[in-house]
């Protein structure tokens, strides 16, 4: 209800506006800055070109936000590693962070990263991976899931 006194009101203050204009011009008086900020001020019907009932049925507009997630809304999705990969991570951090080039089921190919010490992927293996980022690595958006497929677990050395 709040949208539609917003509209009444612009609309009952626009008469006035008009007359205030009117009246500047046969005082010939510079009519260029009070027109163009009264005239600003248009009701939301003339601009868009709807009815006020039609504006209050369809709501305000929102825009639609495009979505990060690169599995379009899923936790999990299954890939074919096309290469292992070692990179670097941004500037006050150093390592070595074991990555994978993967083809996933929708067909984006995409870096993954390896948790956990040790790995067995070669070309060609499956894997499962979820989405994660690894912030200290750019481009780096999603993990591969260590157990699954063809990745193994990690292997703890106890003596």
């Amino acid at each position: 209800m709040n949208f539609l006194k917003q509209i009444i009101q612009k609309i009952s203050i626009r008469p006035t506006l008009v007359s205030t204009v009117v009246q500047n011009k046969n005082n010939n008086l510079d009519s260029s800055g009070l027109l163009s900020s009264k005239l600003s001020c248009l009701t939301l019907q003339e601009r868009c070109g709807s009815s006020l009932w039609q504006m209050h049925k369809r709501g305000p507009h929102v825009k639609q936000r495009k979505s990060r997630n690169p599995f379009d809304g899923n936790p999990f999705m299954k890939g074919v590693v096309l290469k292992t990969l070692i990179r670097k991570p941004k500037k006050p951090n150093s390592a070595n962070r074991k990555c994978v080039l993967v083809r996933l089921s929708n067909g984006k190919e995409m870096i993954a990263y390896i948790p956990g010490i040790g790995h067995n992927l070669q070309e060609h293996n499956i894997v499962l991976c979820k989405v994660g980022r690894l912030p200290d690595c750019p481009g780096v958006k999603i993990k591969c899931v260590r157990g699954k497929y063809d990745l193994s677990h990690v292997v703890i050395n106890r003596k």
